[in-house]
């Protein structure tokens, strides 16, 4: 029996010729990351530990969340990933300034690649499974040992094949194939598995797209979530990868522990209802919910081209007078091609707020907390019981067409039905 892509990767990593379902691997790692939330604590294990750090150009320390900093207990957050990243001479770390959101740059910045094996302190490091590589969360622990050690353990996962086929609607993004694949199988539906995309409905996803799709593969429970490298995937590498890379492509008679059929032809602009990623109903059927906020952005959907699908329905629109519509671009290169682009002139003529690159809002941070009450449409992650604010407000997510209209009409609302 062949491998897929996560086995492949783990074994190549352990040194292997073969690895199954079930295994425990060591493997040396190709990258390690932390932001200003899970690396302070990382580093007070890691001085524990009594080590020098393994190799400072394969760590990268972002200061994202709560950047640029909004009271006293950020700022010594960021503070002491500076001085530790000073101390130990990290390659990469990036704050304010140059900073963006760490599952944006990093791809952007070339430090992520094909064949890669990364972990991070953050649950949404599986986002760059979007480039073929294998990339996961790790705890506080795991994450010091990482640093001092530069290799972590596996447990070598089972793996659900997605299989995509048909053609993307003009209307649907990465976010909507996500969240109907999520609304298919639960959020615990791929719980410690890996998950893989496959079929000639993959060649139809951009690069944005995978990256949204392989961010939220932890919304369904995975360890990764991992796409196939092509044409797409080249392209995207040429031009921000600089180092040399081993792509990995699955046997033809690897195993998969289930395969899910998705039929992007067949596909309409859905929304997640709160309080989880799994409550996914198509917009067209829910009828009038009236809301007060919309946040574009994240590490989801703050890529370029989701500002650009925004920007093309707020474009000689305005924002409803009863809504408050917050833009964050993910990196500065986004910012300054969406400020070249004439992007950000349609967001500020249709009345948003445009934000410099952060977390922010997505996790209740800062900049766009929610009141009792209060609704709000988000191209975020998470829509958990209080996740961004108030315990009685409500979050529902969707991609950048659906949030765009929603801003515009007032309420959850598709393209189509903005005039």
């Amino acid at each position: 029996m062949g491998m897929n892509m996560s086995e492949k990767i783990l074994a190549r990593h352990a040194g292997l010729d073969k690895v199954e379902p079930g295994q425990i691997v060591v493997c040396p790692l190709d990258l390690v990351m932390a932001n200003d939330i899970t690396g302070p604590p990382a580093i007070k294990e890691f001085e524990k530990i009594g080590k020098p750090v393994f190799d400072p150009e394969k760590i990268a320390l972002i200061p994202d969340h709560f950047q640029p900093a909004k009271d006293i207990k950020s700022a010594d957050l960021a503070k002491s990933l500076r001085e530790f990243s000073r101390k130990n001479k990290i390659k990469h770390y990036y704050e304010a300034g140059r900073v963006g959101i760490e599952h944006v740059i990093l791809p952007e910045f070339g430090i992520v690649a094909p064949g890669m094996l990364t972990i991070g302190a953050d649950s949404h490091t599986c986002t760059y499974g979007a480039l073929n590589g294998f990339s996961t969360g790790v705890g506080t622990t795991d994450l010091a040992v990482g640093m001092a050690t530069g290799k972590s353990w596996f447990k070598v996962p089972e793996v659900v094949n997605v299989h995509l086929t048909g053609k993307k609607p003009a209307d649907i993004n990465g976010k909507d194939v996500i969240l109907t694949l999520i609304g298919k199988i639960g959020v615990d539906g791929a719980l410690y598995k890996s998950l893989e995309f496959s079929g000639e409905g993959v060649k139809e996803l951009t690069m944005t797209d995978r990256f949204t799709v392989s961010n939220m593969a932890i919304e369904a429970g995975g360890k990764a979530g991992i796409f196939p490298f092509d044409e797409v995937t080249k392209k995207y590498v040429d031009e921000h990868v600089k180092k040399n890379y081993e792509p990995v492509a699955p046997d033809a008679d690897a195993k998969y522990c289930m395969t899910v059929e998705i039929n992007l032809s067949d596909l309409k602009p859905v929304v997640a209802f709160p309080h989880l990623p799994e409550n996914v109903k198509k917009v067209e059927d829910i009828g009038e919910i009236k809301i007060d906020q919309v946040v574009i952005g994240s590490c989801t959907n703050g890529r370029f081209e989701d500002l650009q699908i925004a920007a093309e329905i707020f474009k000689n629109r305005k924002v409803n007078p009863n809504v408050r519509c917050i833009i964050v671009p993910g990196s500065q290169a986004i910012y300054k091609a969406a400020m070249h682009a004439g992007l950000i002139d349609i967001f500020i003529d249709a009345e948003c707020v445009v934000s410099t690159p952060t977390c922010g809002p997505c996790m209740g941070g800062y900049m766009g907390i929610l009141s009792a009450g209060e609704r709000c449409v988000s191209t975020t992650n998470r829509n958990f019981v209080g996740r961004m604010g108030h315990v009685d407000s409500e979050i529902y997510l969707a991609g950048p067409h659906v949030a765009a209209a929603s801003a515009v009409l007032g309420k959850i609302a598709t393209p189509s039905e903005v005039k």
